[in-house]
């Protein structure tokens, strides 16, 4: 099991540096399989198991207690001389942040797939996510042991669903219990795990007569995959002449890298088999951070676009990809390295802020223990001590070189909770708490509600509200209740219209004057909000229109129908007039603010809220009454799919509707039903329900 383990972390060259992450739907084995590859590596002297809650990278004890990872967990190891930084990410779309937020740091995935359920819907949703940042991908088919696993309908499902060509490189001896291994194509290898019940060891054998047909079937069509890729090779092959296997894998490395194949495995994590050949398929086909093309960013003052090598000799450019809360260090704050050499004790810049930084400490992260080290060089994924005004999403950089690198985009929340602290000493100490955990995820934020001066939190779903919960109280040592979960709604208009807003004061002395003219229209869902100023002339000086905008956003934060956000509205500033003395910029941003709700109350103004995509896995039995509770919910029945004894509904449904779906889909399906949801787009409330829902809050 031991590896040729460099002495240091520093003796590693860069193009044998692989930033991995591994990545899939909630369930499909994420988490084991990261267990196996630490074990395997030599990082971990047994192998963690989530059921007795003794893994590496389900760290906090809520991960411990529900089965599941909540944050992502970075983590360096060894495997034949190579140098993996691996990130073992969420599968829950609660959590959709820490996915996001790795993805775009790292520079290749193992995406999980289970062999029974093949591409689920979160499957697809990382599967898109991970294209968005352009990271190659390896498909490792987990599960073959279990029963009505299928490794060519999840083929099929792959290049189906995620419109992507899978190169199978290995593929299995036997399937459910009698899945004993598998075989490697490229090199015609029989690996069999029947020598220990952990994994270590394995029989390598040539290709019994048994398979030998199967083989050269699979084989072929991998050849041929391979050579389609590279002229010079598709010459050889067409004159049927066989390229050699280092050929090959140096044609199918760089088709890896350009993401036109997906170098494909089999196995069984929890049964301790097949994970050996993906390490080394990541050693193969997986780029380092030398591979990819230089980073691209914008120059802060000039917008110029800049590139950053992967070198240590160019200037310091990093991601800050991640903010932590340790209750031994305090705010840790992770870092991916694209160029540059970064020193503890060193003051760097951070764009993004406009503020300079001291990094304190430098960490190599090994889940929740860590390892010091004095510098960090390009291509790394390392934590710090010491930053103060860095968050999510900001670039650090050299004072005298600054370059700002594109930043980490986050859904918005669909979900509220009130909270209010049992006592005074509580409320001191939440809104710390809140601020911290606020910092530590950008899909979470915290505002106070003026009107009833309550504490609303908010985020991706009822359970990531929970977890947040849970840790303040054992985290923080807060203690706080919390209300039922509110939908977050929000309000748009049908049409066009326009309104006047003319604020006027006289009170003796200087008075106030602002008056305009806007027109508004809606846009399409999801698209925002956009102001324009059509002033021609002088009917209102340019210095005034900024004061216009404001006061229009902060008129949009509280709609006309039940004091919902407006969204998904365009204004135009058309006209206008002023007063030489009285106008001033407050009676402008009054004006413009009195001329946006003149406006909304004549374009015929609507609720819209949050539609989720759905899946639900229900066995057959349950087929109607399951479907019969979807319609009674206003969902919408996109399709079905039949699994064994199992089907898949795939429906979207609005999240109001969909407030305790849990405790529903157990009880009508016996226990045996689940379900997957995640966020989809916002629509239209139908109108008998947007009555019940003013008149309710009434």
């Amino acid at each position: 099991m031991a590896q040729d383990k460099p002495k240091t972390n520093r003796d590693v060259s860069m193009e044998k540096v692989r930033n991995i992450g591994i990545i899939a739907h909630i369930d499909a084995g994420k988490t084991t399989t990261t267990e196996r590859v630490l074990f395997y590596t030599g990082k971990t002297h047994k192998i963690g198991d989530i059921d007795d809650g003794t893994t590496v990278t389900d760290w906090m004890d809520q991960e411990r207690e529900r089965g599941i990872t909540i944050v992502s967990a970075a983590i360096t190891t060894f495997w034949k001389g190579y140098r993996f930084n691996i990130i073992d990410t969420p599968g829950h779309v609660d959590f959709t942040a820490e996915v996001e937020r790795s993805l775009r740091v790292l520079d290749g995935g193992i995406m999980v797939f289970d062999a029974e359920e093949g591409v689920q819907a979160q499957s697809e949703t990382v599967w898109r996510q991970a294209n968005k940042y352009e990271v190659p991908r390896l498909a490792f088919i987990n599960k073959m042991d279990k029963i009505g696993a299928d490794f060519e309908n999840t083929l099929e499902m792959i290049r189906d669903r995620l419109q992507a060509t899978p190169a199978v490189i290995t593929i299995p001896i036997g399937k459910e219990h009698a899945f004993k291994g598998c075989i490697d194509l490229l090199n015609e290898k029989m690996y069999i795990w029947d020598k220990d019940e952990i994994g270590v060891e394995y029989t390598t054998t040539d290709v019994t007569d048994e398979y030998k047909e199967e083989v050269k079937k699979w084989r072929d069509i991998l050849v041929e995959q391979v050579c389609s890729e590279d002229d010079v090779l598709l010459e050889k092959f067409l004159n049927d002449q066989v390229p050699s296997i280092e050929e090959l894998k140096k044609v199918l490395r760089k088709a890896t890298i350009d993401k036109k194949l997906f170098p494909a495995y089999c196995g069984s994590s929890l049964r301790n088999k097949g994970v050996q050949p993906v390490l080394d398929g990541v050693v193969d086909f997986l780029p380092s951070p030398i591979d990819l093309p230089p980073v691209a960013g914008l120059d802060p003052k000039t917008e110029e676009k800049l590139e950053r090598k992967p070198q240590n000799s160019e200037p310091l450019s990093a991601l800050l990809f991640k903010v932590q809360t340790d209750p031994h260090v305090g705010k840790l704050s992770y870092l991916r390295i694209y160029s540059g050499v970064l020193k503890s004790g060193s003051s760097v810049q951070n764009v993004t802020k406009r503020k300079s930084e001291r990094i304190g400490r430098l960490l190599l992260m090994h889940a929740d223990k860590r390892e010091a080290i004095d510098e960090a060089y390009a291509g790394e994924i390392v934590a710090c001590i010491g930053l103060k005004e860095s968050s999510t999403g900001d670039t650090l950089c050299d004072p005298t070189a600054p370059i700002s690198l594109e930043n980490i985009s986050f859904p918005d929340p669909v979900i509220h909770l009130s909270i209010e602290p049992a006592t005074k000493e509580d409320q001191e100490k939440m809104g710390q708490a809140l601020h911290r955990l606020s910092e530590e995820d950008p899909t979470f934020s915290v505002k106070v509600d003026h009107e009833t001066g309550q504490t609303i939190i908010s985020g991706m779903g009822e359970l990531h509200l929970e977890i947040l919960a849970e840790r303040l109280k054992r985290e923080f040592k807060v203690n706080a209740t919390t209300g039922k979960p509110q939908v977050a709604y929000r309000e748009t208009i049908r049409n066009e219209a326009e309104g006047e807003g003319k604020y006027i004061r006289q009170t003796g002395g200087r008075g106030q004057f602002g008056h305009c003219l806007l027109r508004i229209e809606p846009k399409p869902r999801g698209e925002g909000f956009e102001f324009v100023s059509e002033i021609r002339g002088a009917s209102i000086p340019s210095n005034f229109i900024p004061s216009i905008e404001k006061g229009v956003k902060e008129a949009l934060e509280k709609g006309v129908i039940s004091s919902y956000p407006m969204v998904d509205i365009k204004v135009a500033v058309y006209d206008g007039s002023y007063h030489e003395v009285d106008s001033s910029d407050m009676a402008f941003k009054i004006a413009g603010s009195m001329g946006l709700q003149a406006a909304v109350k004549k374009a015929n103004p609507t609720l819209v809220e949050p539609i989720m995509k759905i899946e639900v896995t229900t066995p057959s039995d349950f087929l109607g009454a399951v479907m019969g509770d979807l319609s009674s919910r206003r969902a919408q029945i996109l399709g079905t799919e039949d699994r064994n004894s199992y089907t898949v509904i795939n429906a979207s449904i609005p999240l109001a509707e969909a407030r305790g779906y849990a405790t529903v889909i157990r009880s009508l399906t016996q226990g045996r039903g689940n379900f997957y949801m995640e966020p989809s787009h916002y629509d239209e409330v139908p109108t008998n329900i947007m009555k019940d829902l003013v008149n309710s809050e009434k």
